[in-house]
C-alpha cells in the first residue's frame, strides 16, 4: 500500500467520506448549539440594520459641508431616534450604533474634529457614506444568514440571537465509539505499576469528539487479546465512526489490523509519513469507518487533529471540514530532516504573531501537550528555518 505523504491521506479521508444521505435533526435550545450543525436556512427576519447607523462616536454631518465650520444641533445616542432633519452648515453629535439622521450622509470621527462651544470644525473632505452602515448592508430581510450545514459557533449564535431564535433544528450527532487497546493501558481510576499507564487516550480522544460535534462512547480497554480485540471491534462498528488507539504498530502483540481483516475491512491507508503519527490506519468495515491512531498520547490526537476529525465533521453534515491552520514567526531557528511532516507541540504568543517549538520528550509527553496551545507543522521538504521566518500552526 505504501506511505502516503500527509496531503494524500487527508486527500483520501475527504474523498472516502461522504455527508450521509439522510440525517435526523433535533431542535434545540441555544444553550445547548455549540459545536452542531445547523439543519436548516435561517433568514433574517428584517433588514440588518434595519435604519442608517453610525460606525463611530463622532458627527453626523452633510458631506457637501465638509471641510468646514459647522454648528452642533443636538445630540443622538443609541437606541434613540432622530427627530429633526440635518440641515445645511449644521452637525450632531451621535453615538456607535446610533440612527443616522434624515439630511446627513457622513460621519466624522470625533479625534478629526476641534469642538469649541456649539461649533465643531474639520479639515475632513467631504465622503458620502463615510463610516455609515446602510440600511440592509449587513444582510436584508428574508436573506439567509446562516445556511444549512454550518457547524454553529459563538458567531452563528450571536447570529440566531439577532433574527430572535431561542432555539434551532440542528443535524443528529454521529456516535463515536473509543478503543484503546493493549495490556499495558488501565483503567484511569486504578493505580497503575510501574509498567502500565493510565487510559488517557480514550478521555482526550472523547474531549475532542465531544469539541468536533460528535457523540462520544467509551469502550473497555482491549487486551492483547485477538479474540477480545475482534469482538470489541465488531461492536464498536455498530457506531457511526470507530477510533482504535493502539495496536496498529508492528509488534508481535499488536492485533488490531489483524483483527479488522478478519471483519472484512477495506484498507485506504496503513502509513502516513508524518510524525508523530506514522503508523495510522484508515478504512472501512461493515459501513462503517474507522481510524486505527497510534498509542502515544500525543500521536493520537495529532492524527485525530489531522484524519479523523475531518471524517468527523462529514458524518456531522459539514460539506468543507475547516483544517483551522494558521501562520506565526518562529521565535527561535528551527531544523529538521526532510522526509516527514511534523506536528510539534508550541506555545503561541498571545496575540498569535509568534511562536516558539516546545521542548518535548516524544510523542508520549502529556505534559509537553498541556504545556502547549496549538501544533508546529514542520514542511516534510524544507530543512531549516531562521528566527522569524513563518511557519503554520495548528490553533489547539
Amino acid at each position: 500500500m505504501g506511505t502516503l505523504s500527509f496531503a494524500a491521506a487527508r486527500r483520501a479521508v475527504l474523498d472516502r467520506v461522504a455527508i450521509p444521505g439522510a440525517i435526523a435533526t433535533e431542535s434545540v435550545w441555544l444553550t445547548d448549539a455549540m459545536g452542531r450543525v445547523c439543519a436548516e436556512d435561517i433568514g433574517s427576519d428584517r433588514d440588518m440594520p434595519p435604519l442608517p447607523r453610525s460606525l463611530r462616536d463622532g458627527f453626523a454631518v452633510r458631506s457637501s459641508d465638509l471641510p468646514g465650520r459647522l454648528t452642533v444641533a443636538g445630540e443622538i445616542r443609541a437606541g434613540q431616534m432622530p427627530t429633526e432633519t440635518l440641515v445645511a452648515g449644521t452637525a450632531v453629535s451621535i453615538m456607535t450604533g446610533a440612527v443616522i439622521p434624515d439630511g446627513a450622509d457622513q460621519v466624522v470621527m470625533k479625534e478629526h474634529v476641534t469642538r469649541a462651544a456649539d461649533r465643531v470644525e474639520t479639515s475632513r473632505p467631504g465622503v458620502a457614506g463615510e463610516w455609515i452602515s446602510a440600511a440592509g448592508s449587513m444582510a436584508q430581510c428574508g436573506e439567509v444568514v446562516l445556511p444549512h450545514g454550518t457547524r454553529i459557533g459563538a458567531g452563528a449564535i450571536a447570529m440566531l440571537a439577532s433574527v430572535g431564535r431561542t432555539q434551532v433544528s440542528v443535524l443528529r450527532q454521529p456516535v463515536v465509539r473509543i478503543l484503546a487497546t493493549g495490556d499495558e493501558v488501565v483503567e484511569i481510576a486504578r493505580q497503575p505499576n510501574a509498567t502500565e499507564v493510565r487510559n488517557s487516550n480514550s478521555w482526550a480522544l472523547a474531549a475532542d469528539v465531544k469539541r468536533f460535534g460528535g457523540r462520544p462512547e467509551i469502550l473497555p480497554i482491549a487486551p492483547d487479546d485477538e479474540t477480545v480485540t475482534r469482538d470489541l471491534i465488531e461492536y464498536g462498528l455498530k457506531a457511526d465512526l470507530l477510533l482504535i488507539s493502539g495496536g496498529v504498530s508492528a509488534g508481535d502483540y499488536d492485533f488490531v489490523e489483524s483483527a479488522l481483516s478478519q471483519l472484512g475491512a477495506e484498507f485506504y491507508f496503513t502509513e502516513v509519513a508524518i510524525q508523530p503519527g506514522k503508523p495510522t490506519v484508515f478504512g472501512k468495515a461493515r459501513g462503517t469507518y474507522f481510524f486505527g491512531l497510534p498509542g502515544n498520547p500525543l500521536s493520537t490526537l495529532v492524527t485525530f487533529r489531522v484524519f479523523a476529525e475531518a471524517a468527523l465533521a462529514r458524518l456531522c453534515g459539514v460539506a468543507e471540514p475547516d483544517f483551522q491552520l494558521s501562520r506565526a514567526a518562529l521565535r527561535s531557528p528551527y531544523r529538521h530532516r526532510p522526509g516527514l511532516t511534523r506536528f510539534l507541540p508550541g506555545k503561541l504568543s498571545n496575540e498569535g504573531r509568534s511562536v516558539e517549538v516546545l521542548p518535548w520528550q516524544g510523542s508520549g509527553d502529556i505534559p509537553a501537550l498541556v504545556r502547549a496551545n496549538c501544533l508546529v507543522v514542520v514542511d516534510s521538504e524544507q530543512e531549516e528555518w531562521a528566527a522569524g521566518d513563518s511557519i503554520e500552526v495548528i490553533p489547539a
